[in-house]
């Protein structure tokens, strides 16, 4: 294929899965907003556990719709099947933007939601597999890991997208500070959501010009395509057997690692550091940034020295270093290392007026100045609750820091260290999981163990960690032992099983 060919094919494809990402991940990253909005919020830290818990039902249904969609796309093709998962993720996110809050409608909110979610993951269970195909069946087979790490990239980028369009619009909703996270927390959050619809429109128009797969149009002339994906992918024992080293030796360690060093690490720093939100989302923003290119950097390694050393030392450096990356990112955060300055201490107090249940009575904002810049709020806000004719006042303390400058760029350098980590495992994997698996069962076989390994044991990742947090509170680390239990095995299983040969000169299995 001709290169400018080649390059129309990869940008077609990453735009739609880049939005079908932002969509995803839009969620996630308004956890502690949606938490608030369409959960009881007399139980703060049960609302963010039932959130993250929402957002992680998206991802254990993602291998329903791997096997659903990996089927349509084996039997009818590629480019009409993940068009048809665009339409519905864009979908489903509009649709959350639009849903009444927990105050207006109840119960029938996390419901709705969870629904939508529900279709989200189902989407994005057929959208990745058919888009790294898709590329793959297009490039050439000796710079197969360098053009689908371009697809690779789109997972980050669609993460980078979602905490840019939170922060602009939060920024935008008013230039005080104040009424902006106001206005941001009771209705700006649906924003990101509704222009998403936007962004979907677009890249199904640039999709509808796609051609299929030559590969898949070849099957299909020769009248060779797949009658049943499922069971040629499942039923027969060697098939099976690629399926199960793809997902125990290679993407259940890569999936901890990705939502370990992007999303855990943003919720940590946001809810177990304390640190202000619009950092705790520019530091991921920063760290992206400067990671990103390194997702293309491996994958066209791969394609020189094989794939499966450079995805196996991405898991071996995760385990043995996330306990003092996020151990220095809670000494960064922590003010008894540091030095107060007691003269510039401010105390501000309001008052509201009581109209009617959930109302503020009183509000105190203590702040704590230091030597290198950091910034300690801590705020007591009284909220009034009236319900089955009682009236009771329940406290909320919050505590939020701002980073000075020297404490800030050391965070960004630690998160940009995790997500180094997510390039070496997650560039070369499109091409590595496309070579084991022949053209015809092709979208089948590899959707389903990497959305297994991306969405149950990644995307459980947030809420696992957390919920560990809650259990065991004397050591605020213990969330860890999750992914580094996972990444270990699945560097043990991959060291001994998986193969590192490749022969870009043979159609492997084909």
């Amino acid at each position: 294929m001709k290169n400018n060919s080649i390059w129309k094919v990869i940008g077609a494809s990453s735009l739609g899965t880049l939005i079908e990402w932002y969509d995803f991940y839009i969620f996630g990253s308004l956890a502690t907003v949606l938490a608030s909005q369409f959960f009881p919020k007399a139980n703060p830290t049960a609302a963010l556990l039932s959130t993250l818990a929402t957002f992680a039902a998206g991802f254990i249904v993602r291998p329903f719709g791997a096997l659903v969609f990996g089927r349509l796309g084996d039997m009818i093709g590629r480019k009409y099947t993940f068009l048809l998962t665009l339409i519905i993720m864009g979908g489903s996110t509009f649709a959350i933007g639009l849903i009444p809050s927990y105050d207006t409608i109840g119960f029938a909110a996390p419901v709705l939601v969870l629904v939508l979610r529900l279709l989200q993951g189902l989407a994005l269970g057929g959208e990745y597999g058919g888009a790294a195909t898709y590329v793959a069946e297009h490039a050439p087979h000796n710079k197969r890991g360098y053009f689908t790490s371009w697809i690779q990239t789109t997972a980050t980028l669609g993460l980078f997208v979602s905490l840019g369009v939170i922060l602009l619009t939060r920024h935008a909703l008013d230039s005080d500070q104040t009424k902006s996270i106001a206005k941001f927390n009771d209705w700006g959050w649906r924003i990101p959501f509704l222009v998403s619809i936007v962004l979907v429109i677009v890249s199904i128009y640039i999709r509808l010009k796609m051609q299929e797969s030559p590969l898949f149009e070849k099957l299909k002339s020769e009248g060779t395509t797949s009658v049943n994906p499922l069971k040629e992918s499942f039923g027969h024992k060697s098939n099976l057997k690629m399926v199960l080293l793809a997902l125990f030796g290679a993407t259940m360690g890569q999936g901890v690692v990705w939502y370990t060093g992007q999303f855990y690490a943003q919720s940590f720093i946001e809810n177990v550091c304390k640190v202000d939100f619009d950092q705790s989302r520019t530091i991921l923003i920063w760290a992206i940034v400067f990671a990103t290119p390194f997702f293309v950097v491996f994958g066209s390694w791969s394609d020189k020295v094989g794939r499966k050393w450079i995805m196996v030392a991405g898991m071996i450096l995760a385990i043995a270093t996330y306990r003092p990356l996020f151990g220095e990112l809670l000494r960064i955060s922590d003010p008894k290392q540091k030095i107060e300055i007691p003269d510039l201490k401010q105390i501000k107090s309001s008052r509201t007026a009581i109209k009617g249940s959930n109302d503020t009575l009183h509000t105190v904002t203590n702040q704590f100045f230091y030597d290198d810049g950091m910034i300690v709020s801590e705020t007591t806000k009284d909220t009034v609750y009236a319900a089955a004719g009682k009236t009771t006042v329940s406290p909320d303390f919050k505590v939020s820091k701002k980073l000075g400058t020297g404490d800030y760029w050391k965070m960004v350098l630690i998160v940009f260290a995790m997500i180094l980590y997510v390039t070496m495992v997650y560039g070369p994997i499109a091409a590595f999981l496309v070579e084991l698996f022949p053209t015809k069962i092709r979208y089948t076989s590899m959707s389903l163990p990497y959305h297994i390994g991306n969405g149950v044991f990644g995307g459980l990742t947030p809420f696992i960690a957390t919920l560990l947090t809650t259990i065991y509170t004397n050591d605020k680390l213990v969330g860890l032992q999750y992914p580094i239990l996972v990444a270990a095995v699945c560097v043990v299983i991959g060291t001994l099983y998986i193969n590192n040969r490749i022969d870009p000169d043979i159609e492997i299995k084909e």
